[in-house]
């Protein structure tokens, strides 16, 4: 595979052009997904604007706003890097309030954001309704290979120094479940765009054969 050098600005444009591209009547979900040190959060943001300048109605969700409660979470202990790759997650939530009702026929009345894990309580955020033929944007990490539903998948993607290099020493126990993610789900052969950003400031659009 190759990477070619192209600068965060044009990065935004060239992702947002292919967004829009996509035509229909029912919503896009796009996937921003990648390590915390890969900034998916800023890539996802860096897209809104570009996306509603070309026509699209935009929603923003987190899957950080999807963890489970703590006592879920942490049935293991703290730092179980396999319980941090599998448990999590609140998939079945992420299907039924965000992914689901944007399937073609859905309602489009979607939570924004179920479970603050910061206070360990729901959000008792409040249903939004995205416009039909809308576009979901969702960041965050080790959504590829769950099964979940979406249109459009972009990877940020890490070589495993740069990803060690880059992790906050008390995130560092979560490694194993990256480089397990790496090897199980194959994200950079199975999502549509794979950014390489081992540095975010000079991201690499990663070309395969």
């Amino acid at each position: 595979m190759r990477a070619q050098p192209i600068s965060p600005s044009l990065l935004v444009e060239e992702l947002a052009d292919r967004i829009a591209a996509r035509s229909g009547s029912s919503w896009t979900r796009i996937a921003i997904d990648g390590a915390p040190p890969t900034r998916t959060a800023d890539l996802a943001d860096a897209l809104v604007d570009p996306l509603r300048l070309r026509g699209r109605d935009v929603l923003r969700v987190s899957a950080g706003d999807f963890l489970r409660p703590a006592s879920l979470r942490f049935e293991y202990g703290r730092e179980d890097p396999d319980a941090f790759y599998t448990d999590w997650l609140d998939r079945g939530g992420l299907v039924r309030e965000v992914l689901g009702p944007l399937e073609p026929g859905g309602s489009g009345r979607v939570l924004p954001a179920l479970w603050d894990s910061t206070i360990d309580r729901a959000t008792r955020a409040s249903y939004v309704t995205l416009a039909p033929g809308g576009v979901l944007v969702l960041d965050g990490a080790l959504l590829l290979g769950r099964g979940l539903s979406f249109d459009h998948t972009v990877h940020l993607s890490m070589s495993r120094a740069a990803l060690t290099r880059r992790t906050d020493p008390d995130e560092e126990w979560t490694l194993p479940a990256y480089a397990r993610y790496e090897d199980e789900a194959q994200p950079t052969l199975t999502a549509d765009v794979v950014v390489r950003v081992d540095d975010p400031r000079h991201p690499a659009l990663v070309e395969h054969p």
